[in-house]
Parts: C-alpha cells; structure tokens; sequence
C-alpha cells in the first residue's frame, strides 16, 4: 500500500510540471485562430497529427536526454539552472505579453507551429528531462502520455471549452499557468545552485 501511495505521488508531482508547462487550456484560443474555417474532418486529423508529432520530440528528449549530456560535457544541473533561466524568461514573456501565433500560407500547421512548439515547446521539453531525471522513465513516460491525452480531449472539445470558460478566461488560465511556471523556474534555478555547492 505504501509503495503505490509512493507511486501514485511520484506521477502526480511528474504530471504537475508538464501539465503547466504544455498549459493545454491557454492553447485553446491560438489553436482555435489557426484552425478557423477548417471542417471537422480536417480538424481532427490536423489534432492527432499535432499530438503525435509533439509526443515523438517528447519521447526523443526524455530517452536521449542523459546520452545528449554526456555528448555536450554538461550535468543535470547545469541543465536545471540554463532550463531554469529558460523557463523563466518564457514564462515572464508568458505573463507580460499575449501569446499569438500567425498561421502561414500553404503550411500544415499540425506538425510545425501547434506540435512543435505550441504544444513541445522549450518549457516542455525542460520540463520533461528535469523530470526524467527526479522520477526516472516509467513515470516519466506515464505522465507525458497522460498529458498529450489531455491535449488531444482539450483540443477535440475546444470549441465547447471555449462557449464554457470564455476566451477571457482561457487567457486568464494562461496568465495563471505561467505564474506557476516562473515559480517552478525559480525553484529548478535554485536547486541546481545548491547541489553544485554541495558538491564543491
């Protein structure tokens, strides 16, 4: 019993991360602009082909994460503090300015801008490999499908979720999500200090 209440711990402080860092609700409203004038058939392909595309970067970074470290020369917590700095900026830029993202003549908009970097962006991906690192890769990969399971229910009701919240407040989750993620910023910056002084 204590190893599954462990368990069921571990997910949750693992899903936490991404889930704010993707901020699945404060999409909605860019992916509803992008997707504007499409038919329901094209939407729901265009959905899972951006899901996919954002769980395979995913997958790519929380394997190969440690091996692309050993490559470069650098530790986890050089990573944790530079991803720290990252977050930080995004999630300040996040707070003080509107996200919006312009669609382009001729392009197919699931792969490149909503998977990558709509839904992967440089938060989640940090986040994922920060993750890695804390819980290991079962939980990991348990959490980030759990998340792009979201994403894909999120993303096939946004219209639903758009008449219920508001876009006024979707963009007010948003806002809210990105004050967490600084706060998560802060504390990756701060963690990855302490274990490099406590190893000099």
């Amino acid at each position: 019993m204590k190893e599954i209440l462990i368990l069921a711990n571990n997910l949750i402080m693992a899903f936490i991360p991404l889930f704010v860092a993707i901020d699945v609700p404060g999409l909605v409203p860019a992916f509803m602009a992008l997707t504007q004038g499409m038919t329901l058939k094209s939407k729901r392909h265009l959905i899972i082909e951006a899901t996919l595309t954002a769980g395979g970067v995913a997958l790519i970074f929380l394997v190969l994460g440690k091996v692309i470290f050993k490559f470069l020369g650098i530790t986890d917590n050089d990573f944790r503090i530079g991803g720290g700095i990252v977050l930080l900026i995004l999630s300040v830029s996040d707070l003080l300015f509107s996200r919006e993202t312009k669609r382009e003549e001729n392009q197919s908009i699931g792969v490149v801008p909503i998977g990558i970097p709509l839904i992967m962006g440089p938060a989640a991906l940090t986040s994922i490999i920060i993750i890695v690192d804390a819980y290991g890769y079962w939980i990991s990969m348990a959490s980030l499908l759990l998340n792009l399971i979201i994403v894909l229910i999120t993303f096939r009701h946004s219209d639903g979720i758009i008449r219920i919240m508001g876009e006024p407040g979707s963009r007010a989750f948003a806002k809210v999500a990105s004050l967490f993620m600084v706060a998560i910023a802060v504390m990756m910056i701060r963690v990855g200090v302490q274990n490099i002084i406590r190893m000099h």
